[in-house]
């Protein structure tokens, strides 16, 4: 039986999440549907552009994200923080960017003047919104419930057009964040619909690959969480790689995954694998079937033991597989 949401996503565990939406039956997302000659290629801009407006408007991050023909990847990570940091006024102007709010949050923004009892209900509407913007739940039905509209005014139907639930998977330390990233960015490659990082369009990678290109004054996309190189003191807030490194780790990994290089592996690691500890061969498995080995949590034997026990878990599933893959 599927776990209630509750016992998936812990906040005092792990920030990081990596969320699978797939469609139903053989409903076509995006890509061409080979049975009907219709092809769908412009989903796809529609998956990230709401995206970029959803981050701007919650309080959860965009770490990597693949759109594919029939199924949508995304690696989040909650800023629970930043959420309770907002004032009252920062988190009705962040829910208005995509709902339309009411009459007493309408007349908060408009500046005019709110009695004791309606300023007593708009805080406690507010205290729900606040909780809304740093819940992935939430982020995810707005992101699936927008496309699914689109797609079936635009397919002239109704009904369901995702699955009844997103798939979650709590990335609990860095190897796991890292080789979530990389899968999640390597699956077109994987697909064959692209040969190398920088051609795989509607992707985490191709996005920072082009905002690195000289050309274009190198920076990080400003709609996701930048990298911010490897833990020191001081540190700043953001995913704790150097993008060179990793932006060659992908480069590494989609070679070795290509179908000519099966079962070809080059010894000499990137630094980011090195850090990590782990083995080429542990890598390749875990970059491949990142979904197949893992359920519910990813992570250290630790970790996920700390995981199990903060969630109220009575069985250890998957810990023989982390030890495998995760340990150094």
């Amino acid at each position: 039986m599927p776990k209630a949401r509750k016992t998936l996503i812990a906040l005092d565990t792990t920030p990081y999440y990596h969320c699978v939406s797939r469609c139903v039956r053989c409903s076509f997302l995006c890509g061409d549907d080979h049975h009907t000659g219709v092809s769908y290629e412009h989903r796809r801009q529609w998956v990230e552009d709401r995206l970029i407006k959803l981050v701007e408007a919650f309080a959860i991050e965009l770490c990597a994200y693949a759109v594919m023909s029939n199924h949508t990847h995304t690696v989040l990570r909650v800023n629970e923080r930043l959420a309770k940091s907002w004032s009252k006024q920062q988190v009705i102007e962040r829910w208005h960017l995509l709902y339309a709010g009411n009459h007493l949050s309408q007349r908060f923004i408009a500046g005019q003047p709110l009695g004791p009892a309606e300023q007593q209900q708009l805080d406690s509407v507010v205290k729900i919104w606040r909780e809304r913007l740093y819940s992935i739940s939430w982020f995810m039905r707005n992101l699936n419930e927008h496309i699914a509209r689109k797609a079936n005014h635009e397919d002239n139907c109704t009904g369901r057009f995702w699955e009844g639930r997103f798939k979650s998977q709590a990335l609990l330390d860095e190897k796991a964040l890292a080789a979530c990233m990389v899968y999640v960015d390597l699956n077109p490659i994987r697909a064959g619909i692209a040969d190398t990082p920088e051609t795989s369009d509607h992707t985490s990678v191709k996005a920072r690959i082009k905002c690195a290109q000289p050309t274009e004054r190198p920076h990080q996309p400003r709609h996701m969480l930048p990298f911010v190189g490897n833990p020191r003191q001081d540190m700043p807030d953001g995913l704790p790689y150097e993008l060179t490194d990793y932006l060659a780790l992908v480069d590494w990994t989609g070679k070795i995954s290509r179908d000519d290089k099966r079962g070809v592996i080059d010894h000499n690691l990137p630094p980011i694998l090195q850090r990590l500890a782990l083995t080429p061969c542990q890598w390749k498995a875990l970059t491949q079937d990142f979904e197949k080995y893992f359920q519910h949590f990813v992570g250290d034997e630790d970790k996920m033991k700390e995981a199990y026990q903060t969630l109220g878990y009575q069985r250890h599933r998957g810990l023989q597989r982390c030890r495998e893959l995760l340990s150094a």
